[in-house]
């Protein structure tokens, strides 16, 4: 009887290192901490967030080979440096088009009870919105229409890439490639996509009570708290009715806000628009606004908003109007005193670690390379490994009969122990360079 275990390891020069995906010191996507306040989750029971899947989706989201031309990634529209969404009013695809919509701000995805996705909900989960930018004939040109390859041949383009045979082994246990996969990982990685470390998460971890003065806000944030969540019988805005917080996510049951024109020709009505984004991070640390507001990017300012929602006139065009701001909810009458405690609430969302956490950034080189950093420093062979090591290590198998032998093979390094091979050897390796240890075990 003969049986095979092997090691295959990788060796990333020092320089590099930093820049590399290390598979044993990944990022911690899968057990974050959250606030205890923080209950709403839309992630299914089927595709629970690990570290190697989130992994896995981190690369696909900033890899340019998930576009037909190579030009384009989920991160060219989804930036960190502004929540993860886009400063322009539409994004542009990979032969210069544009998008149909604003690129919606992905940082808390997660945290809602609503489950569709885009600004028409027509993605039936997140899992199912990964690839429908993909597939886009605009945006990244898998579209299989108008002469266009279909998602097949970005599998076969995924196949031929080396590190995701790695990387989707570790996320579900074989090299098999399919959309499901795909999706699942892009999800799990954007569901990681998380920010709870804002002024407002200080004020309610304090007090533990949304209605409360926070003491770390000013008199005017305070104000700006109680606008938001009041409703306007009460002389509220009436904003929680729409955004609940502590998540700010869009109630599920939301209809159009009132903002009805097209991007691309204010004349062509859209009444489709029934989602949003949280509002947190509307604002960067630095104050600035993450990007033009709503689906079709007409606001450029918060200010714009309020008074938007501040007063919006009927028009009988407009079917899909959600009732809540019809009446006295279209006609606020704010003050522009309150419409500036507004702004300066929603500015207390805004978070910091999102902006710049490496977990969440561009993996990739500037020449578009990946370093994936396979290392692993066990010492007994138990099917496929990953060894990182420079210097002398032993490798051991388990102890077959008595009287056994083991045929051992290494490239990128030197036996140093002495034939007949035992179980265990002695290995030297050439220090900043790939191999492989194989071992069979012959009975005699």
């Amino acid at each position: 009887m003969k049986y095979k275990n092997s090691i295959f390891f990788v060796l990333v020069a020092a320089a590099l290192v930093s820049a590399a995906i290390d598979l044993n010191n990944l990022g911690n996507y899968a057990n974050q901490t959250t606030p205890n306040y923080i209950t709403r989750d839309n992630t299914p029971p089927d595709n629970e967030m690990t570290d190697y899947g989130a992994t896995l989706g981190r690369v696909l989201f900033y890899d340019k080979s998930l576009s037909a031309n190579n030009t384009i990634a989920c991160a060219s529209c989804h930036k960190q440096a502004f929540a993860f969404g886009d400063t322009v009013r539409l994004s542009t695809g990979l032969n210069g088009g544009f998008t149909g919509r604003h690129a919606m701000r992905l940082a808390n995805a997660r945290f809602g009870n609503e489950v569709k996705f885009f600004w028409d909900e027509r993605a039936t989960s997140l899992e199912d919105q990964t690839t429908h930018p993909i597939q886009d004939f605009t945006e990244m040109g898998f579209s299989g229409t108008g002469g266009q390859p279909g998602f097949d041949s970005l599998v076969n383009k995924l196949e031929s890439i080396g590190y995701y045979d790695t990387l989707f082994t570790l996320a579900f246990g074989s090299s098999l490639i399919n959309e499901d996969r795909v999706q699942r990982a892009l999800a799990q990685f954007v569901r990681s996509i998380q920010s709870f470390d804002s002024k407002f998460d200080v004020g309610l971890a304090t007090t533990n009570n949304l209605g409360a003065p926070f003491p770390n806000f000013t008199p005017q944030e305070n104000q700006g708290k109680n606008l938001f969540v009041a409703p306007p019988p009460a002389g509220g805005a009436g904003c929680q009715g729409c955004h609940a917080a502590p998540e700010f996510d869009i109630d599920p049951n939301s209809l159009n806000n009132g903002v009805i024109a097209t991007a691309a020709n204010p004349a062509i009505l859209d009444l489709t628009n029934t989602r949003a984004p949280s509002l947190r991070n509307l604002f960067n640390p630095a104050g600035a606004l993450n990007g033009p507001l709503m689906h079709n990017g007409d606001f450029v300012t918060i200010q714009a908003v309020i008074n938007h929602y501040n007063l919006i006139p009927p028009n009988p065009a407009n079917t899909n109007l959600d009732p809540r701001l019809a009446g006295p909810g279209g006609n606020l009458q704010l003050t522009q005193n309150e419409k500036n405690a507004l702004e300066a609430f929603l500015r207390t969302l805004t978070g910091t670690d999102v902006y710049t956490n490496p977990k969440w950034s561009d993996p990739f080189n500037a020449d578009g390379t990946l370093d994936l950093q396979v290392c692993s420093f066990a010492t007994t062979i138990s099917g496929n490994q990953s060894v990182c090591d420079g210097t002398v290590q032993t490798y051991s198998v388990a102890a077959g009969p008595a009287g056994a032998t083991y045929d051992w093979t290494v490239t990128g390094g030197t036996i140093l122990s002495s034939p007949p091979f035992t179980n265990s050897i002695q290995v030297q390796w050439n220090s900043n360079q790939g191999g492989t240890v194989t071992v069979i075990q012959i009975n005699p």
